[in-house]
């Protein structure tokens, strides 16, 4: 019920958005009040006037928004829905409402019928949000389809030219802008409006009618026994068979289930490429127009009975809905790549600040020290300069006492220069008064020999007078020599002045001492 009730809201999305004509997201309670009314007539839903009328109550004010419609299409419409009403004719009352207001006034090269079917498939492939968009992933999947259907070779190289030019801002197409796409021939050159048609038409029925494979077969009849040509229209639990290709008379069904199986038969009474394909209650003869429609038949109504027992979806929902899926995982991938960058960068963000802190620190840092070198500077060029004076001034004063020093040494050598003098003076005095002194000493010997010769004469004298001045002596002195005085002071002994002084007492000593070593 989920699945068919998001399908049937993109197509009532469209009818409300065409009725909201200043694009305010508001439509007023009349025209609402017939859109539920046509709503609840295709859906086959019991219309309920009263809970309609409570809901659209004259006393609301102003026009009601589709949040505020939302209550009663859930609860009165949608929730009732039953899948046994007619999708084409729900999908062409939606379609009526908004046709009018959106499809381009430019000539198409298709018809408002295909533009129609354009639209119903839009609507199963675009994304389950809005305002509804088809991604380029599902444009190129539709594109090739229909390329297909029309016989052609697909142009992928024109597909990515396309995409280059593409409005990144809207990430998508919406229904109208497919509708042209398709309906300019950008796609489709060299095909006519024919062909054009039959292939909107074929993959309509295959993506919005469920039609898995349909053509002309035979078909025996359980009665009569006869062979007649019928259409076949093969859906995911049913086969249908009519008697033309318009569909208008419908013969009879085949109903699938997983009890059902097909199976192929040999030639017989005249008709080839014979299969069978037995149900419950039925068994049914039917003859291909080749072997290769007989195989393909086969293969396609195996392959419905299988999908039959798993429970599957048909193969064009199963695949619609993986490619959701993997958008949807990569738009979760995306997005979570996208916070991990959010991280990253919130993270580099705020390594950027700590770096730019710590840079206005270093800067900082760098200043004071810039500060304190220019501080230490002018301190040393302070210093430099008292040293400088101090070494001047120092330099000054040892030149003044160099200069002091030099005149003092001035000073000192003509001092020492006057004592030079002095002592040359002194020298030649003292010379003078060797001399002198020479001269006296040489007197003095000339004295000396004289006074030996004196004193030899006294000697000679004298031991002529020595006995007698030993008999003197021995009689105590009473009797003395009279010998010539002295100038100088006599000596006083015992008894009385001496007759000889005391040089002469000296030499005597003298004298005497030398005799006595000489002993």
């Amino acid at each position: 019920m989920g699945s068919l009730k998001e399908e049937l809201l993109k197509a009532i999305w469209h009818a409300f958005t065409a009725l909201d004509q200043d694009h305010s997201g508001k439509v007023s309670k009349s025209q609402l009040k017939v859109l539920s009314h046509n709503l609840c007539t295709v859906l086959k839903v019991p219309h309920d006037p009263v809970a309609l009328e409570e809901h659209f109550r004259d006393d609301d004010e102003g026009p009601v928004s589709n949040q505020g419609y939302m209550p009663y299409l859930n609860r009165f419409i949608l929730e009732k829905v039953q899948d046994n009403f007619d999708k084409i004719e729900f999908n062409r009352m939606c379609w009526t409402l908004c046709v009018k207001k959106n499809l381009t006034k430019n000539p198409l090269l298709i018809t408002e019928e295909d533009a129609f079917k354009i639209w119903v498939i839009f609507n199963f492939l675009s994304e389950d949000k809005y305002p509804l968009i088809i991604v380029s992933e599902e444009i190129e999947y539709l594109l090739k389809k229909l390329t297909e259907a029309m016989g052609g070779g697909w142009q992928q190289e024109q597909f990515e030219h396309y995409k280059i030019n593409f409005d990144d801002s809207k990430n998508g197409l919406s229904a109208w802008e497919l509708i042209e796409l398709i309906g300019n021939g950008q796609f489709s050159k060299g095909m006519d409006r024919q062909t054009v048609s039959m292939a909107i038409n074929e993959v309509f029925n295959e993506l919005i009618l469920d039609v898995l494979k349909q053509g002309y077969m035979m078909k025996k009849g359980h009665r009569r026994k006869n062979w007649t040509e019928r259409w076949f229209v093969l859906k995911p639990n049913i086969i249908s068979y009519y008697v033309s290709e318009d569909l208008k008379d419908k013969k009879g069904d085949i109903l699938l289930d997983e009890n059902c199986c097909v199976e192929s038969l040999p030639d017989k009474d005249g008709k080839k490429c014979l299969f069978l394909v037995k149900c419950f209650d039925k068994t049914f003869e039917i003859s291909a127009s080749d072997k290769k429609k007989k195989q393909e038949w086969i293969q396609a109504i195996h392959s419905t009975i299988h999908l039959l027992k798993l429970g599957s979806p048909p193969p064009h929902k199963e695949a619609r809905q993986r490619r959701k899926e993997l958008r949807k995982k990569q738009l979760a991938e995306q997005e979570e790549l996208e916070r991990q960058m959010k991280e990253l960068q919130a993270a580099n963000e705020s390594k950027q600040q700590e770096l730019e802190a710590v840079r206005k620190k270093l800067e900082e840092a760098a200043s004071r020290a810039a500060e304190e070198e220019k501080k230490r500077l002018q301190t040393q060029v302070e210093l430099q300069a008292r040293l400088l004076e101090e070494e001047s001034s120092k330099r000054a004063e040892l030149e003044k006492w160099h200069l002091e020093q030099q005149q003092a040494i001035q000073t000192t050598e003509a001092e020492k220069q006057e004592l030079e003098n002095q002592r040359v003076l002194k020298e030649q005095a003292l010379q003078e008064a060797m001399e002198q002194l020479e001269q006296l000493e040489l007197e003095r010997k000339q004295a000396l020999e004289q006074y030996e010769e004196v004193k030899k004469k006294l000697e000679m004298a004298t031991n002529k007078t020595k006995s007698w001045k030993d008999k003197v002596a021995h009689h105590e002195g009473l009797i003395r020599l009279i010998e010539p005085g002295s100038k100088n002071p006599h000596l006083i002994t015992n008894w009385g002045p001496a007759a000889f002084t005391e040089a002469e007492l000296e030499e005597r000593e003298k004298n005497w001492k030398e005799k006595k070593t000489t002993e």
